[in-house]
């Protein structure tokens, strides 16, 4: 079996993180923070928060380079119970979970092209609809095409995530020549007091230093989330040739490209449109990015420009973008649970693979459990729920590079002190949603700490 190189790690990681978020979560971090300076700082502290997360990865997949990645390294740095309790929450709603509400998204914007066809009006009593049907059909699609081996599931990675940064790129080139033409108006009050949008009221409101520090952590779960999952790429480690190399650079290579494009597409956003705007306005461009359609702000930045055949192109751009995403994390989350159900952890069938050496079974389980939250209604709320969850597994997997027992050698001065920032910036992030969103927060623990049980069942089996 062909194994894949950094490029393909590389287009991996890019293809699994690209998804709707870069065309959309920048309306509301407006909301949230209505200084250019601040709203745009959200990216940058997000891309430091990526790219130290990656490059921690990095080093410790150079020590476990074993199919199960992040899992591996929880259970070997702490114990069996925490790798589980990651696997768990994952299984449960962070894998499945964002497979389904990016498939969703795709049927979403494919209803912009074929409203008649694909909507959100029920179909079934008030439940099943059109959009939940194309959902289904998208996940089982690409589960097939991972079945056929890792090379076809990493051919069409790597078609539609080169297509997709070709896309944002072209957007990327819009803004700027639009701002260029435009004196870069918009940035002439780039460094304006922070004030935030309340909707209760439909009011602007001035802000404290403390209220803006916990609206800035607020503030960057859409942009952490839309940088998100990088780390799948460690699940396939076996599929790599010389994996301890590859995954670390393609990690780093990966994570770095995409942050990159992020922040000038941001840019590019506000070459082309005001930050503030009027939510009652008639136009893109006097609703401004705060405001944008329900938040379709890359719809909105290219109707601006293009007319409304921007909506139109832009809505085929995120089909190709979520397409491609998904790929990614369906090729990835099927090695995951496979790792597990090696370790008897896992349903055991999920360990099995088929003659082009996938691990079929656990593919289709994941499959179906995605599919299953797309007509649950709830797989927003499951993921909100988990937002508290992943910041933790994140803190303890960067944490074990400090480990000389895992590692082998101390870390250098630079580097600790470059991983003790990230865990600080976790640590704040983590705090302050608990703080903020204490319920969401408190049942994502809940979800978590409920997997302990099962792990003593699954313990229990193994000694059968």
């Amino acid at each position: 079996m062909k194994k894949l190189n950094t490029l393909d790690a590389t287009m991996l990681v890019m293809g699994s993180m690209i998804g709707s978020g870069i065309f959309l979560v920048s309306a509301e971090v407006g909301r949230q923070l209505t200084s250019p300076i601040a709203w745009i700082m959200t990216w940058v502290l997000t891309s430091f928060v990526t790219i130290t997360g990656a490059y921690a990865y990095g080093k410790l997949s150079t020590v476990f380079p074993k199919t199960g990645g992040q899992y591996i390294y929880l259970k070997e740095s702490y114990n069996p119970m925490i790798g589980f309790l990651f696997g768990w929450t994952t299984f449960l709603v962070i894998q499945t979970g964002t497979i389904a509400a990016v498939a969703v998204a795709f049927a979403k914007y494919t209803g912009i092209l074929l409203p008649d066809l694909i909507n959100d009006v029920p179909l079934v009593g008030n439940y099943i609809t059109s959009q939940q049907i194309l959902a289904a059909i998208l996940i089982a699609t690409l589960t097939f095409v991972n079945l056929r081996g890792i090379s076809f599931a990493s051919l069409v990675q790597n078609v539609f995530t080169i297509t997709k940064i070709g896309a944002i790129i072209i957007l990327i080139i819009i803004g700027v020549y639009v701002g260029i033409s435009n004196g870069w108006v918009h940035f002439d009050h780039f460094f304006k007091e922070t004030q935030t949008y309340n909707a209760s009221t439909s009011s602007f409101e001035n802000i404290s230093i403390w209220q803006f520090g916990s609206l800035f952590g607020v503030a960057m779960i859409g942009p952490l989330f839309s940088s998100s999952a990088w780390n799948n790429v460690t699940f396939a480690s076996a599929d790599f040739e010389d994996p301890k190399k590859t995954i670390a650079k393609g990690l780093v290579y990966g994570a770095a490209l995409v942050c990159l494009l992020y922040i000038l597409t941001n840019i590019a956003y506000l070459g082309i449109l005001p930050l503030a705007g009027d939510p009652n306005g008639a136009s893109p461009y006097l609703r401004g990015i705060m405001f944008a359609s329900q938040d379709r702000l890359g719809s909105a930045a290219l109707q601006a420009v293009l007319g409304t055949i921007g909506a139109t192109v832009m809505a085929i751009l995120i089909m190709i973008s979520t397409f491609g995403c998904n790929n990614g994390i369906i090729l990835a989350g099927g090695r995951l649970f496979q790792a597990m159900a090696n370790d008897r952890l896992f349903f055991q069938k999920a360990a099995e693979t088929n003659k082009n050496g996938v691990p079929a079974n656990s593919l289709f389980i994941q499959g179906i459990w995605a599919i299953a939250l797309c007509f649950s209604g709830s797989y927003g709320t499951l993921l909100d729920f988990t937002v508290f969850a992943i910041l933790i597994f994140y803190f303890l997997t960067v944490a074990s590079v400090f480990k000389t027992k895992i590692m082998g050698t101390q870390l250098p001065m630079t580097q600790k002190i470059i991983f003790s920032i990230y865990l600080i910036c976790l640590l704040f992030l983590a705090g302050n949603l608990l703080w903020v969103k204490t319920i969401s927060s408190t049942i994502g623990l809940i979800i978590v700490l409920v997997g302990i049980p099962f792990y003593y069942v699954m313990k229990k089996n193994q000694r059968i």
